[in-house]
Formats: structure tokens, sequence, C-alpha cells
């Protein structure tokens, strides 16, 4: 039992670290960032954001629905509608969240959420995959799968560590906060996984609801937060090349790896 909880806080603890690396991305960056570039970033963030929301948490839900003998429709569509409802009922009772936002042009608190909460799933799928090692030891498959997984979504997380370090250091913090905040959106993920080991048998049957609602939470912030900033007018077109080059590079990671 504490082998396969080793194995699960280095399958999660992997992740967490890519998250990371993700986020010294902001160290490279010296002063503040220019408009242009901030709408680069945000927009990267916008398409990362999307194609996480789509091949890492809805295309699974809906696998995993059918797999667990419920309509493959309901979870992904009733999760994703309840994600969204979340981060707007956040947005309207903490107006705080959006001071940030106006005065410093990027919805970075919402965004820190959003992330995090996309990455509660991730990191109970590492766990329960580390979990299913431990339950049948000596199988070779069990232990490639976990491994294969916890690698993608590392590799996965590091664009995402960016995603939040980047935006949050123009928002007028510093580099090093900065850097903190892109961490603790990952730090949930090893949390996750230990919450797995103890209760695994019982996560299985909700994993298709909150991969959705991490979704409809992520997809959410997009819409009303992270899009309308990358592209305020019509003066400039880089906001919406971000949003596909990010949109880009999370699919073929999640379609590669995944």
């Amino acid at each position: 039992m504490i082998h396969t909880l080793i194995q699960v806080l280095c399958g999660t603890g992997f992740t967490f670290l890519m998250t990371t690396l993700g986020a010294t991305v902001v160290f490279f960056f010296r002063g503040t960032i220019g408009d242009k570039l901030n709408r680069a970033f945000l927009g990267f963030a916008s398409g990362v954001m999307m194609a996480a929301a789509v091949w890492s948490l809805l295309l699974p839900s809906i696998e995993q629905s059918g797999e667990l003998g419920m309509l493959d429709w309901l979870p992904p569509a009733v999760g994703f509608a309840v994600g969204g409802i979340f981060l707007y009922l956040v947005d309207k009772m903490l107006p705080w969240f959006h001071a940030d936002y106006k005065e410093k042009k990027a919805g970075t608190k919402l965004l820190v959420l959003a992330v995090t909460v996309h990455n509660i799933p991730e990191g109970m799928a590492v766990g329960l995959a580390f979990v299913l090692v431990g339950q049948h030891p000596g199988n070779p498959v069990y232990l490639a799968s976990a491994i294969g997984l916890a690698v993608g979504i590392g590799i996965q997380n590091f664009p995402e560590g960016a995603a939040i370090s980047l935006p949050v250091r123009q928002s007028g913090k510093s580099a090093g906060k900065a850097f903190l905040a892109g961490c603790l959106s990952g730090v949930v993920e090893p949390l996750a996984g230990i919450l797995v080991f103890f209760t695994a048998s019982a996560a299985v049957p909700l994993m298709p609801w909150l991969l959705a609602f991490a979704a409809g939470a992520m997809v959410y912030v997009v819409a009303d937060e992270l899009i309308p900033q990358a592209q305020p007018d019509e003066s400039s077109n880089v906001g919406t090349i971000g949003v596909m080059l990010g949109f880009l590079l999370m699919m073929i990671l999640d379609v590669a790896l995944g």
C-alpha cells in the first residue's frame, strides 16, 4: 500500500513539476510586457485552454461515460453546464475577481481558478492509473499506461504553467508572485492523486462529471475574460493569431500524447 502511494506521488509530482517549469517562463521577461505581446499571450492562453477543454476533458468524459454504462452525452453536458454556472456565480458573487481584470487588463484570478479546477481531475486520473498498478502488481501493461498518462499530462502542463504566470505578471504582479501563481495552479494534482488513493472506488463514477465540470469552467473564462482582452478591437489580429497557435499546440500535444 505504501509502495502504491509513493508511485501516486511520483506520478502526480511529475505533472506538478512540469507546471512549475512552465511557470518559470515568466522570469525570461523583464519589466512590463508590451500591449501586443500581452494580447498574444492572452490569446495563446485562450487557445491552450480551449484545446485542453476538448481533448483533455470533454472527449475523455464522453468516453468514460460510455464505459461506465451511462448515457455518453449526459455527464459531459451536465458537468459542462455546471462548470460554467459555477464560474459565473464566482464572477458575480466575488466582485474583486473583476477589479484586477479591469484595472490591469488581465482576468488573472478567474484564470488561475479555472486552470486549478482543470488540474484536479487530471491529478485524479494519474492517481487512479497508479492505484490500478498497485492492484495489478507485476502487470507491465498497467505500469506502462500509468507512466504514459503521467508523462503526457506533464508535457501538456508546461504550456499551461506559462499560460498562468505570464498574464499574472502582466497584471502588475512581480515575477516571483506570477511564478508562484503558476505553481499553485498545479499543486492540486498531487493532492487530488492522494485523494483518489484513499477513495478509488468512489472516485471512478465521478470522473466523467468532474472532467466536464472543469471543461465548462475553462471555456467560461476563455469566453468571458481572455478572448475579449486578447482582441479588444479590430486594429490588430495578434490576439487571434495567439489563440490559433495555442489551440494548435495543445491539440497536437493532446492527440500525440493522449
